[in-house]
């Protein structure tokens, strides 16, 4: 199993909000610090304001922050919201799926409870799990050290 670049890049942008605490953020500032392209954080960052997780502002002094506390956003949440795709093989849909030895195989009943496992492991944790090196991913992620910008 292979995470999606939107899932990936939603979590950074979680983490790097998360981060700067109630400092407004920009795309540009967040693509800046992951080397990653502009144009994907946009669909990310308007996916992730819909989903209810940050509030962004616009204009002149605009930018991005978190909307819930670290504590209420759930990784398996996210990954769950974020991932277009869980059938790990064709025969976890049944409406497409063409496997000859489906009624025989043992592997969808393993695949199932192995992805189960994977989501129970991360509805286990919150993005102040991911953020409780805080100081360190800011140093690394060179966070601009601004007071905190209401919108």
């Amino acid at each position: 199993m292979r995470l999606t670049t939107f899932s990936d890049y939603s979590l950074r942008v979680l983490m790097y909000l998360g981060a700067r605490e109630d400092q407004l953020a920009t795309v540009g500032e967040i693509a800046a610090a992951y080397g990653v392209s502009e144009n994907h954080l946009v669909k990310v960052v308007h996916h992730l304001a819909r989903q209810g997780y940050i509030e962004t502002t616009r204009g002149k002094g605009g930018g991005m922050r978190l909307a819930r506390s670290p504590r209420k956003i759930g990784i398996g949440e996210v990954l769950r919201e974020t991932e277009d795709n869980l059938a790990l093989v064709e025969c976890f849909d049944a409406k497409a799926s063409e496997c000859r030895i489906e009624s025989a195989c043992a592997l969808k009943g393993m695949l199932g409870r192995a992805l189960d496992a994977f989501f129970a492991e991360l509805d286990r944790h919150t993005l102040a799990d991911l953020l409780a090196t805080r100081s360190r991913l800011a140093r690394i992620l060179v966070l601009p050290d601004a007071r905190p910008r209401r919108a």
